[in-house]
């Protein structure tokens, strides 16, 4: 092969080489906090405003796809840009670079609680950060209901999905199920109320309409049976083959095997990023399988709010105390390790499944009018789940005490109010206003929380 033809190979005819790739994927990852919004807009400051790999266009059709995706929208995005500019391997390296460095920080953070958790500093120090995490979830409720409700019938998705999920514990997949079906019928008929994108702002800079790819479907792009049912078979395998082992070797009964079971489900079936998959995982979690309180399921959330990549992270503590505290034979932090890594492990590559076998299909439906009003109705749908998430969080971070309701189809705890938490109270109440009055950012936000919860901790020591 000549020396041209070998660039044409590597660059796919976009003139942008692996090597220089990776830089710009590496330098999304480390960037890439506060939570999908955020992580979305700075891809699309680098990758579409700075870069100009790819159209706003392109990037928004992609982002629609990745919203109609159960699991993380960011790193799916990430998976399929990369995908577009340097297939499989640009896409494998662009989602797997989005997720390396909270892998790392959060297993770091994980040895950390599981060693210190109980001591007074790191215990005041999380305490601090759970009411700043508080009030970041009421942010994401508002920022994304500003995008996606943008009329009545949208409102009215949002409402349904909250009450349907709070007040009745219907099952989250139901209710996207229904909003779906009833916003790809809305959309194919036409309905104006159907007609707007539920997508994440790309960003507030120029719109871009010529990029270095241009708007043509590159080759490896297009739809094809054979590469379809080969990518299909070999990421089933990767993703299924683990749990199908630890099945048969360790039996439904060993954590293990309840981890990998648990997530693959989580990853199969929950859909609108980070704060929906929370809801379900915390019910599950907490509530069936007792691996963590909910209080250290806020905990977790804390620390995937101070670390790089998507907040799903949190899932992986979630497998790490599940495994650290029913070691079996092994030491209970190498158990941890690899609970930790095989919940990361189940929630991601299906991640990638879904993008190399159905991105070809989606690259040739752009403009489509039925899957636009399904986005639309989903979206709105997951506002109302973020709300119920939002004060899930409220009612478990300050308040000590709650009880159960159950009676006439209502499934759901309140909370004792004579156990209300003053100090979490106050704490929550000064983050709210750190963002939104003075407009502070999350990290500022996060620390001065933490700083905060240090202080009160320092105070009660002193005291006589």
């Amino acid at each position: 092969m000549s020396a041209p033809a070998t660039i044409e190979a590597e660059t796919g005819g976009h003139g942008v080489a692996m090597r220089e790739a990776f830089r710009v994927w590496l330098r999304v990852a480390a960037l890439s906090f506060g939570g999908p919004a955020g992580q979305i807009a700075v891809m699309h400051r680098i990758i579409v405003e700075e870069k100009r790999w790819i159209s706003d266009d392109r990037f928004l059709h992609a982002l629609n796809y990745c919203m109609l995706l159960p699991g993380p929208e960011a790193q799916q995005l990430a998976t399929y840009i990369g995908w577009l500019m340097h297939k499989t391997r640009g896409g494998i390296m662009a989602g797997g670079l989005f997720v390396a460095p909270g892998i790392v920080a959060i297993m770091a953070l994980s040895y950390v609680y599981a060693l210190f958790g109980n001591v007074a500093i790191v215990s005041a120090l999380f305490f601090g950060l759970k009411a700043a995490v508080l009030a970041i979830v009421v942010q994401a409720v508002l920022r994304v209901g500003k995008r996606a409700l943008k009329n009545r019938v949208m409102q009215a998705f949002a409402a349904i999905g909250f009450v349907g999920i709070f007040f009745f514990a219907l099952p989250f997949p139901l209710i996207i199920l229904v909003a779906g079906l009833v916003g790809f019928f809305g959309g194919r008929a036409g309905s104006p109320a159907f007609a707007g994108g539920g997508g994440h702002s790309g960003g507030s800079g120029p719109k871009v309409t010529e990029s270095l790819l241009g708007d043509a479907v590159p080759d490896h792009a297009r739809p094809s049976l054979v590469g379809a049912l080969r990518s299909a078979a070999i990421w089933l395998l990767l993703w299924l083959g683990p749990v199908a082992l630890l099945l048969v070797c360790l039996g439904d009964a060993n954590v293990f095997s309840q981890i990998a079971v648990f997530f693959s489900k989580m990853a199969a079936v929950t859909f609108g990023g980070a704060y929906a998959v929370l809801a379900y995982v915390a019910q599950q979690a907490v509530e069936r399988y007792h691996w963590l309180s909910a209080k250290e399921m806020l905990d977790g959330l804390g620390m995937a709010e101070t670390t790089p990549g998507p907040l799903i992270m949190v899932l992986q503590f979630v497998g790490f105390i599940a495994a650290y505290r029913a070691p079996g034979a092994l030491s209970p932090l190498l158990a941890g390790t690899v609970g930790g890594l095989l919940a990361t492990w189940v929630t991601f590559t299906p991640c990638f499944l879904w993008i190399f076998t159905g991105a070809p299909l989606i690259e040739m439906l752009r403009n489509h009018k039925p899957l636009t009003g399904a986005l639309s109705a989903i979206t709105a749908a997951v506002v109302g789940v973020i709300l119920n998430l939002a004060i899930w969080f409220a009612i478990h971070t300050m308040f000590r005490e709650v009880v159960a309701i159950r009676a006439y189809g209502l499934a759901f705890d309140a909370p004792v109010l004579a156990s209300v938490d003053w100090w979490a109270l106050a704490l929550a109440v000064g983050a709210a206003i750190a963002i939104f009055r003075f407009n502070l950012g999350m990290l500022q936000t996060l620390a001065g929380c933490s700083a905060a919860g240090i202080a009160l901790l320092l105070a009660d020591l002193i005291s006589p």
